[in-house]
């Protein structure tokens, strides 16, 4: 396996790292803001972080173009109107499930990827669907309980699930044709516009349920989107989307293991079964892995 690809796919779990540990930051953050401020606010802390970079080509940023391509801003409007949709589906979701079961919902995009590509008539290997059902089994095991029934906001977790799969698979494309900085900046502008307005519409913000939100508003921001989105979008150039998306489900493992530790939600033998199955889905998705063609 070459160096490059090992280090994108440790990006790739680190990545869904933080996505998972964030799912605690987002239950938390709406004890003291509503579903659409918390995420309008840390949209807008990304972009604060990130738009610094809109014209640095340094370091390893070299290679990317100075200039805008043509088509950026349409493409950043439409990627940010997809993760407007699924972030907040994920966001009001979770007023109504458990960190748990949100963990796995959402992971289910690592079905949707591969099935939406075949769809589209793009090939999917064996050994890629393989992995796809190990990860899948892992995602069960680890975040439903057995006896469990379905919560009101498992529904929206769903429907976030397809949209995710959906923005999965427009990074891959877009970022090969646009410079990932600015794409990831137009997408933070247009969805954290978006969730501000609704929230000014529909939501009470008061300057001591800021503060009380402040410690989880800054994770999801700095280090959910500021950081971990970016990456996404950087390392998704070169990456097929059926493998990413194999790699991207280990955040259930840790939006569970987020719950474990600071929610008190337990894990078990049968959850750390499925966190085995997921580390295979892993090693198997990689074995002998080369990114011949990119879907």
């Amino acid at each position: 396996m070459q160096r490059s690809n090992l280090r994108a796919d440790l990006l790739m779990v680190l990545t869904a790292a933080i996505w998972g540990s964030t799912f605690v930051a987002q239950q938390l953050g709406m004890d003291g803001v509503g579903p659409f401020s918390y995420t309008g606010l840390r949209m807008l802390i990304g972009v604060l972080l990130i738009a610094p970079l809109w014209g640095w080509r340094g370091g390893p940023f070299a290679s990317l173009p100075v200039q805008p391509s043509r088509g950026l801003w349409g493409a950043g409007l439409l990627l940010g109107l997809v993760l407007f949709c699924a972030i907040n589906l994920q966001q009001v979701g979770l007023l109504g499930t458990s960190v748990s079961n949100a963990g796995f919902i959402t992971g289910l995009y690592v079905v949707l990827v591969p099935v939406l590509l075949r769809l589209g008539g793009t090939h999917i290997t064996r050994q890629a669907w393989i992995a796809v059902a190990l990860a899948t089994a892992g995602l069960y095991f680890l975040s439903v309980k057995p006896g469990a029934g379905i919560a009101a906001g498992d529904w929206l977790q769903l429907g976030g699930a397809l949209l995710w799969a959906v923005h999965v698979l427009l990074v891959g494309r877009l970022t090969r044709r646009h410079d990932p900085l600015r794409l990831s900046v137009l997408q933070y502008l247009v969805a954290g516009l978006l969730s501000l307005a609704v929230a000014l519409a529909q939501e009470s913000i008061t300057w001591s349920g800021l503060q009380q939100a402040a410690g989880a508003i800054a994770w999801g921001g700095v280090l959910s989107i500021g950081v971990a989105y970016t990456l996404q979008a950087i390392v998704q150039r070169e990456a097929l989307a059926s493998h990413a998306a194999v790699i991207y489900s280990s955040e259930g493992l840790f939006s569970a293991l987020g719950g474990w530790l600071v929610l008190n939600e337990q894990i078990g033998l049968r959850g750390w079964s499925g966190a085995a199955l997921l580390l295979a889905a892993m090693l198997l998705a990689q074995w002998r892995f080369k990114p011949t063609t990119a879907a």
